[in-house]
């Protein structure tokens, strides 16, 4: 099956913005079946993806191969809506915008199902969860455990757009949240020393930690915050939403949901039917 990225102009802008200006917008109403019969007529499903997040929709910078949990199982909707697939590149920060001005049918790249995201899209029902990680250096001496985290002096990083973002912030009270974005990448402020720690989710901590041998990771000593993610949709559209839902239905009946995670580190977080 065929799969290309295309990288628009507008995505660093909006990146750099972040999406906040979006969430405060009214909902873009979608035509009842607008999705599904645009698919069918073109024979191409646009699927919006990050390509920088490990283990879900990664592209390595060796071979510029896309892999993940997330490029297998949009190839297999694809499949199963009989068309070709096309990735769109998108980001937690332009996510929104991107799905609401039709840049792609859907995103799939494991998005957190927070608050704010639901007042502007529409969810499929979810397929894996993840809680708050923190990735530091072996050689922090400042950072040992989760309880150093929260400390003046201490500089924490997040991804900008990423559901830790708002909820870090609102946790820390000593600490300072830089948050990070395009192009400069989390990993590359902490080996600079640019910033303590950075807080992640399970894939990126799982990918990094196989791949980095200076990382190291910090867990919560009890479930911080636990996010389920899913794919998401423009709203309005309840056809397309069904059919969505039907997509993660069957994948995690008939064992390609499990597979898939296997494949790439992830069946601790695969949520079941």
């Amino acid at each position: 099956m065929r799969s290309s990225i295309r990288i628009p102009g507008l995505a660093p802008v909006l990146a750099g913005l972040g999406c906040l200006a979006f969430l405060s917008a009214a909902p873009v109403p979608a035509q009842a079946g607008e999705v599904l019969t645009r698919v069918q007529r073109s024979q191409l499903l646009r699927v919006c993806i990050w390509p920088a997040y490990y283990g879900v929709t990664f592209r390595s910078p060796r071979t510029q191969e896309l892999i993940g949990i997330d490029i297998d199982l949009s190839a297999a909707l694809a499949q199963d809506l009989g068309v070709k697939l096309e990735h769109v590149e998108s980001s937690f920060a332009s996510l929104i915008e991107d799905l609401r001005s039709d840049r792609c049918d859907v995103a799939m790249f494991a998005i957190g199902m927070t608050a704010e995201r639901r007042q502007q899209l529409s969810f499929s029902k979810p397929y894996l969860q993840s809680d708050v990680y923190g990735i530091t250096t072996r050689s922090s001496r400042s950072i040992r455990s989760w309880a150093d985290i929260d400390k003046p002096g201490v500089k924490v990083a997040v991804q900008a757009g990423t559901f830790m973002e708002p909820i870090v912030s609102a946790w820390l009270k000593q600490a300072q949240t830089v948050v990070i974005r395009p192009p400069q990448t989390r990993e590359q402020e902490l080996e600079a020393g640019r910033v303590d720690i950075f807080m992640t989710d399970y894939p990126y901590s799982r990918r990094l930690l196989d791949k980095a041998d200076w990382a190291r990771l910090v867990s919560p000593p009890t479930p911080f915050s636990v996010m389920p993610y899913a794919y998401a949709a423009k709203p309005g559209d309840e056809e397309w939403l069904q059919r969505l839902n039907g997509f993660v239905s069957a994948i995690q009946g008939d064992g390609r949901l499990a597979a898939a995670a296997r494949k790439h580190g992830l069946s601790d977080i695969v949520l079941k039917r």
